[in-house]
């Protein structure tokens, strides 16, 4: 039987009868005319050297109805931004490169903290930051969708199906959710959404009490997709973080801003494998458990906005109920891989729960310690209010990168 569940609060769009991807372009493609797309897609320099990107752009190659692709690179010198421009350079499609750590963009970045307004991380949350504005400042789209360069499953079929809710006109969507089945290589993935988010958002429900937010942010059935897309005029007001909370940060700005019923979650694959993350359980600053920090204080920064206080106390029983859920949830990830010839390691799955809930611990002080912290990036709207030609330079700063450097193929 298909599953046609509409679970919480937010609209799920399921792929029901396996539409075969020419179909749904063929529809893309008329609805360009009203509503003209863009793809961002935000990559390291070392993944343009991997097994995913290649095929990720042999398929966006493809793609006939996007009018612009705008690549965000990160930690590229000159050698290899030339090489960036070469190897993009087999879209048909217009398409830019933001070369971050080139000179332009260094001093137009330069600019930016000399007003306080600069991101203060390097990372994926500064990289799609930027990326936005360039949308902005080029008008070219009205649709625009975002994925990670890292996955090892793609299909045009994803991007297809992450557009459509906010490409039809017939449709009154501001932003999609992509979700999709975390299972590959006969394993059950995902750990960081099934062990940590979920059961802290069940136990988050259970010390505070029942709370909207909470109930919205349980509604989404992969909370950490890295896969989402939205209408440009939800560009200019949105405040994203820079760290590892980008992704809970998103969906926290989307329901300030927007009534549910402009919000949706779509069935965007069957399956979807990328480059896993250590669990590093000896290291606060990198792998998952960076993660799980960044992603705890979210929630928590979040909930302390809607008036809820925390105390050293509140968090220790946080701690304990998040602890029994998230063991809860092991049992019954077990018993599904079990009755679908999965394999799940117990043992490592409870080795992440009792990283996650130190690092619950963690957060709360660090939340308690740093009271003033302000982790997001300013809106475009804040921006271009402080400096009015911010876009234009941006804009040009990228196409001068473009001209210099592209003349050498």
């Amino acid at each position: 039987m298909a599953d046609f569940y509409q679970n919480g609060i937010v609209t799920t769009l399921h792929n029901l009868s396996e539409r075969p991807v020419e179909d749904l372009e063929n529809e893309l493609v008329k609805f360009s005319k009203k509503r003209p797309m863009a793809l961002i897609l935000p990559s390291l320099f070392s993944e343009l050297e991997g097994t995913a990107l290649p095929n990720i752009i042999e398929h966006i190659a493809k793609v006939p109805y996007l009018s612009q692709i705008v690549i965000g690179l990160d930690r590229a010198n000159l050698e290899q931004y030339q090489h960036a421009l070469k190897f993009f350079g087999a879209l048909p499609q217009n398409h830019r490169i933001l070369w971050n750590e080139g000179p332009r963009l260094q001093a137009l970045d330069a600019k930016l903290e000399a007003l306080g307004l600069a991101p203060k991380e390097l990372g994926k949350g500064r990289n799609v930051w930027y990326c936005m504005g360039y949308v902005l400042a080029t008008g070219k789209a009205e649709s625009v969708a975002l994925h990670d360069c890292d996955i090892l499953t793609y299909d045009r079929g994803l991007l297809a199906r992450l557009i459509y809710p906010v490409a039809n006109p017939q449709f009154n969507y501001e932003f999609c959710k992509g979700y999709y089945a975390r299972v590959a290589d006969g394993k059950i993935n995902g750990r960081v959404s099934r062990l940590l988010v979920t059961p802290l958002i069940r136990a988050l429900q259970k010390v505070v009490g029942h709370n909207e937010y909470l109930e919205y942010m349980d509604s989404f059935r992969y909370p950490l997709a890295g896969e989402f897309s939205f209408r440009r005029d939800v560009l200019n007001d949105i405040r994203i973080p820079s760290d590892w909370g980008l992704e809970i940060g998103v969906l926290s700005e989307m329901h300030r801003n927007y009534s549910h019923n402009r919000l949706c979650q779509a069935d965007i694959a069957k399956t979807y494998d990328h480059k896993h993350q250590d669990l590093s359980a000896n290291d606060d600053q990198g792998g998952l458990s960076k993660m799980s920090i960044d992603i705890t204080k979210a929630l928590f920064r979040k909930l302390a906005t809607q008036g809820e206080t925390f105390t050293t106390e509140s968090f220790r029983s946080l701690k304990a109920t998040y602890y029994r859920i998230a063991l809860d949830f092991i049992e019954t990830y077990n018993n599904d891989a079990i009755m679908n010839g999965l394999k799940l390691d117990i043992h490592s799955e409870e080795k992440a729960v009792e990283l996650f809930a130190r690092n619950i611990m963690k957060a709360g002080e660090s939340f308690l310690d740093n009271p003033m912290e302000t982790p997001f990036i300013p809106s475009w709207n804040r921006v271009v209010s402080a400096m009015p030609d911010v876009l234009d330079q941006l804009k040009d700063a990228v196409e001068q990168d473009f001209l210099e450097f592209n003349q050498t193929f």
